[in-house]
Protein backbone atom coordinates (compact mmCIF):
# COMPACT_ATOMS: atom_id res chain seq x y z
CA UNK A 1 0.00 0.00 0.00
CA UNK A 2 1.44 3.45 -0.98
CA UNK A 3 1.92 6.33 1.39
CA UNK A 4 -0.72 8.39 -0.37
CA UNK A 5 -3.28 5.65 -0.06
CA UNK A 6 -2.56 5.29 3.63
CA UNK A 7 -2.91 9.04 4.15
CA UNK A 8 -6.18 9.03 2.27
CA UNK A 9 -7.50 6.14 4.38
CA UNK A 10 -6.47 7.83 7.60
CA UNK A 11 -8.11 11.05 6.47
CA UNK A 12 -11.32 9.29 5.69
CA UNK A 13 -11.27 7.56 9.05
CA UNK A 14 -10.80 10.91 10.74
CA UNK A 15 -13.28 12.91 8.71
CA UNK A 16 -15.83 10.40 7.46
CA UNK A 17 -17.80 8.91 10.36
CA UNK A 18 -19.71 6.42 8.19
CA UNK A 19 -16.46 5.15 6.70
CA UNK A 20 -14.99 4.90 10.15
CA UNK A 21 -17.93 2.73 11.40
CA UNK A 22 -17.71 0.54 8.32
CA UNK A 23 -14.00 -0.12 8.89
CA UNK A 24 -14.60 -0.78 12.59
CA UNK A 25 -17.40 -3.22 11.77
CA UNK A 26 -15.24 -4.95 9.23
CA UNK A 27 -12.38 -5.30 11.69
CA UNK A 28 -14.75 -6.66 14.43
CA UNK A 29 -16.31 -9.18 12.09
CA UNK A 30 -12.93 -10.48 11.06
CA UNK A 31 -11.97 -10.92 14.69
CA UNK A 32 -15.23 -12.68 15.42
CA UNK A 33 -14.74 -14.93 12.44
CA UNK A 34 -11.24 -15.75 13.59
CA UNK A 35 -12.52 -16.46 17.07
CA UNK A 36 -15.27 -18.62 15.65
CA UNK A 37 -12.80 -20.54 13.57
CA UNK A 38 -10.58 -21.04 16.60
CA UNK A 39 -13.58 -22.04 18.68
CA UNK A 40 -14.70 -24.47 15.99
CA UNK A 41 -11.27 -26.04 15.93
CA UNK A 42 -11.23 -26.32 19.71
CA UNK A 43 -14.72 -27.76 19.66
CA UNK A 44 -13.75 -30.28 17.02
CA UNK A 45 -10.75 -31.26 19.08
CA UNK A 46 -12.98 -31.59 22.14
CA UNK A 47 -15.49 -33.69 20.20
CA UNK A 48 -12.74 -35.93 18.91
CA UNK A 49 -11.33 -36.25 22.43
CA UNK A 50 -14.77 -37.06 23.82
CA UNK A 51 -15.33 -39.58 21.05
CA UNK A 52 -12.06 -41.24 21.91
CA UNK A 53 -13.06 -41.21 25.58
CA UNK A 54 -16.44 -42.68 24.74
CA UNK A 55 -14.79 -45.30 22.62
CA UNK A 56 -12.38 -46.10 25.48
CA UNK A 57 -15.25 -46.15 27.96
CA UNK A 58 -17.30 -48.33 25.62
CA UNK A 59 -14.37 -50.68 25.25
CA UNK A 60 -13.94 -50.78 29.01
CA UNK A 61 -17.67 -51.32 29.50
CA UNK A 62 -17.54 -54.17 27.04
CA UNK A 63 -14.58 -55.67 28.87
CA UNK A 64 -16.30 -55.19 32.23
CA UNK A 65 -19.47 -56.65 30.80
CA UNK A 66 -17.53 -59.68 29.65
CA UNK A 67 -15.92 -59.92 33.05
CA UNK A 68 -19.30 -59.68 34.73
CA UNK A 69 -20.66 -62.32 32.42
CA UNK A 70 -17.67 -64.54 33.25
CA UNK A 71 -18.15 -63.84 36.96
CA UNK A 72 -21.84 -64.65 36.70
CA UNK A 73 -21.01 -67.83 34.82
CA UNK A 74 -18.51 -68.82 37.50
CA UNK A 75 -20.98 -67.98 40.26
CA UNK A 76 -23.62 -70.06 38.55
CA UNK A 77 -21.12 -72.91 38.14
CA UNK A 78 -20.03 -72.61 41.78
CA UNK A 79 -23.65 -72.49 42.84
CA UNK A 80 -24.34 -75.66 40.90
CA UNK A 81 -21.32 -77.24 42.57
CA UNK A 82 -22.55 -76.16 45.98
CA UNK A 83 -25.97 -77.57 45.23
CA UNK A 84 -24.34 -80.83 44.08
CA UNK A 85 -22.17 -80.90 47.21
CA UNK A 86 -25.19 -80.22 49.39
CA UNK A 87 -27.08 -83.01 47.66
CA UNK A 88 -24.18 -85.40 48.17
CA UNK A 89 -23.84 -84.38 51.81
CA UNK A 90 -27.52 -85.07 52.31
CA UNK A 91 -27.15 -88.46 50.62
CA UNK A 92 -24.07 -89.26 52.71
CA UNK A 93 -25.85 -88.14 55.87
CA UNK A 94 -28.72 -90.47 55.04
CA UNK A 95 -26.25 -93.28 54.36
CA UNK A 96 -24.46 -92.61 57.65
CA UNK A 97 -27.77 -92.64 59.48
CA UNK A 98 -28.66 -95.91 57.78
CA UNK A 99 -25.25 -97.39 58.59
CA UNK A 100 -25.55 -96.26 62.22
CA UNK A 101 -28.97 -97.84 62.40
CA UNK A 102 -27.61 -101.08 60.97
CA UNK A 103 -24.64 -101.00 63.34
CA UNK A 104 -26.99 -100.52 66.27
CA UNK A 105 -29.09 -103.46 65.10
CA UNK A 106 -25.96 -105.56 64.55
CA UNK A 107 -24.63 -104.59 67.99
CA UNK A 108 -27.92 -105.61 69.57
CA UNK A 109 -27.76 -108.92 67.69
CA UNK A 110 -24.16 -109.42 68.80
CA UNK A 111 -25.20 -108.78 72.39
CA UNK A 112 -27.95 -111.38 72.07
CA UNK A 113 -25.52 -113.85 70.46
CA UNK A 114 -22.86 -113.09 73.08
CA UNK A 115 -25.35 -113.68 75.88
CA UNK A 116 -26.47 -116.92 74.23
CA UNK A 117 -22.84 -118.02 73.81
CA UNK A 118 -22.12 -117.11 77.42
CA UNK A 119 -25.10 -119.16 78.53
CA UNK A 120 -24.03 -122.05 76.29
CA UNK A 121 -20.47 -121.79 77.60
CA UNK A 122 -21.71 -121.91 81.19
CA UNK A 123 -23.91 -124.91 80.37
CA UNK A 124 -20.99 -126.56 78.57
CA UNK A 125 -18.63 -125.90 81.49
CA UNK A 126 -21.10 -127.39 83.93
CA UNK A 127 -21.62 -130.41 81.68
CA UNK A 128 -17.87 -130.76 81.08
CA UNK A 129 -17.08 -130.54 84.79
CA UNK A 130 -19.65 -133.21 85.52
CA UNK A 131 -18.31 -135.37 82.69
CA UNK A 132 -14.72 -134.73 83.80
CA UNK A 133 -15.50 -135.80 87.35
CA UNK A 134 -17.12 -138.98 86.07
CA UNK A 135 -14.23 -139.58 83.68
CA UNK A 136 -11.69 -139.03 86.45
CA UNK A 137 -13.49 -141.49 88.66
CA UNK A 138 -13.67 -144.02 85.83
CA UNK A 139 -10.03 -143.35 84.90
CA UNK A 140 -8.91 -143.86 88.47
CA UNK A 141 -10.62 -147.23 88.63
CA UNK A 142 -9.38 -148.21 85.17
CA UNK A 143 -5.85 -146.95 85.93
CA UNK A 144 -5.54 -149.22 88.94
CA UNK A 145 -6.79 -152.18 86.95
CA UNK A 146 -4.61 -151.34 83.93
CA UNK A 147 -1.47 -150.86 86.03
CA UNK A 148 -2.03 -154.13 87.90
CA UNK A 149 -2.51 -155.93 84.57
CA UNK A 150 0.68 -154.29 83.28
CA UNK A 151 2.65 -155.27 86.37
CA UNK A 152 1.46 -158.87 86.14
CA UNK A 153 2.33 -158.98 82.45
CA UNK A 154 5.81 -157.57 83.16
CA UNK A 155 6.73 -160.18 85.76
CA UNK A 156 7.94 -162.54 83.07
CA UNK A 157 10.03 -159.73 81.57
CA UNK A 158 11.53 -158.93 84.98
CA UNK A 159 12.40 -162.56 85.54
CA UNK A 160 14.10 -162.73 82.15
CA UNK A 161 16.02 -159.44 82.63
CA UNK A 162 17.25 -160.27 86.12
CA UNK A 163 17.68 -163.99 85.48
CA UNK A 164 15.48 -165.21 88.33
CA UNK A 165 12.74 -167.74 88.51
CA UNK A 166 10.34 -165.83 90.73
CA UNK A 167 9.35 -162.29 91.70
CA UNK A 168 7.79 -161.85 95.14
CA UNK A 169 5.91 -158.93 96.66
CA UNK A 170 6.89 -157.21 99.93
CA UNK A 171 3.92 -155.73 101.80
CA UNK A 172 4.36 -153.59 104.91
CA UNK A 173 2.14 -151.29 106.98
CA UNK A 174 3.90 -147.93 107.25
CA UNK A 175 2.51 -146.69 110.56
CA UNK A 176 4.82 -143.67 110.65
CA UNK A 177 3.77 -142.44 107.21
CA UNK A 178 7.36 -142.53 106.03
CA UNK A 179 6.48 -143.11 102.37
CA UNK A 180 3.16 -141.35 101.75
CA UNK A 181 3.12 -138.91 104.67
CA UNK A 182 0.40 -140.81 106.50
CA UNK A 183 -0.09 -144.37 107.79
CA UNK A 184 -0.63 -146.64 104.79
CA UNK A 185 0.17 -150.05 103.31
CA UNK A 186 3.32 -150.12 101.17
CA UNK A 187 3.81 -152.71 98.44
CA UNK A 188 6.84 -153.36 96.24
CA UNK A 189 8.14 -156.20 94.08
CA UNK A 190 11.24 -157.89 95.52
CA UNK A 191 13.75 -160.42 94.27
CA UNK A 192 16.29 -162.09 96.54
CA UNK A 193 19.17 -163.56 94.56
CA UNK A 194 22.41 -164.76 96.14
CA UNK A 195 21.74 -162.77 99.31
CA UNK A 196 21.15 -159.64 97.21
CA UNK A 197 17.82 -157.92 97.81
CA UNK A 198 16.50 -156.22 94.69
CA UNK A 199 13.48 -153.92 94.82
CA UNK A 200 11.78 -153.62 91.43
CA UNK A 201 9.43 -150.81 90.39
CA UNK A 202 7.38 -151.75 87.32
CA UNK A 203 5.04 -149.10 85.89
CA UNK A 204 3.72 -148.02 82.47
CA UNK A 205 5.42 -144.62 82.94
CA UNK A 206 7.80 -143.08 85.46
CA UNK A 207 8.01 -139.48 86.69
CA UNK A 208 10.37 -137.73 89.13
CA UNK A 209 7.73 -138.19 91.81
CA UNK A 210 7.69 -141.95 91.17
CA UNK A 211 11.49 -142.08 91.53
CA UNK A 212 11.37 -140.15 94.83
CA UNK A 213 8.59 -142.41 96.12
CA UNK A 214 10.56 -145.52 95.14
CA UNK A 215 13.58 -144.16 97.04
CA UNK A 216 11.46 -143.65 100.19
CA UNK A 217 10.17 -147.23 99.90
CA UNK A 218 13.75 -148.49 99.65
CA UNK A 219 14.73 -146.59 102.80
CA UNK A 220 11.73 -148.01 104.65
CA UNK A 221 12.68 -151.50 103.47
CA UNK A 222 16.28 -150.96 104.60
CA UNK A 223 15.16 -149.79 108.05
CA UNK A 224 12.71 -152.64 108.55
CA UNK A 225 14.73 -155.50 107.03
CA UNK A 226 18.18 -154.10 107.93
CA UNK A 227 19.34 -154.80 104.41
CA UNK A 228 20.29 -152.17 101.83
CA UNK A 229 18.48 -153.21 98.65
CA UNK A 230 19.48 -152.73 95.04
CA UNK A 231 16.94 -150.65 93.10
CA UNK A 232 15.67 -151.39 89.59
CA UNK A 233 13.06 -149.49 87.57
CA UNK A 234 11.43 -151.10 84.51
CA UNK A 235 9.10 -148.98 82.36
CA UNK A 236 8.45 -148.48 78.64
CA UNK A 237 8.47 -144.71 79.21
CA UNK A 238 10.40 -142.60 81.73
CA UNK A 239 10.53 -138.82 81.92
CA UNK A 240 13.98 -137.38 81.12
CA UNK A 241 14.23 -135.60 84.46
CA UNK A 242 13.12 -138.77 86.24
CA UNK A 243 15.76 -140.74 84.32
CA UNK A 244 18.50 -138.29 85.34
CA UNK A 245 17.38 -138.40 88.99
CA UNK A 246 17.36 -142.21 88.97
CA UNK A 247 20.91 -142.27 87.60
CA UNK A 248 22.04 -139.82 90.28
CA UNK A 249 20.56 -142.08 92.98
CA UNK A 250 22.21 -145.20 91.55
CA UNK A 251 18.95 -146.79 90.39
CA UNK A 252 19.17 -149.11 87.37
CA UNK A 253 16.68 -148.18 84.68
CA UNK A 254 15.37 -150.46 81.93
CA UNK A 255 13.33 -148.57 79.32
CA UNK A 256 12.83 -148.15 75.58
CA UNK A 257 13.34 -144.33 75.62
Amino acid sequence: MSVNVKKEVLKLLKEDEEFRYAVAGFLGLETILNELRSLREDFNKYVMLEERRWEENSRRWEENSKRWEESNRRWEENWRRWEESSRRWEENSKRWEENNRRWEEAYKRFEVIENELKSLREDFNRTFESFSRRLDALGARWGVIAEESFREGMRAVVQRILGVARVDKWVYYDAEGEVYGKPSIVEVDIIIKDDTHILVEVKPSISRGDVAEFLRISKLYERVCRVKPKLVIISPYIDLRAYELAKELGIEVYTQT
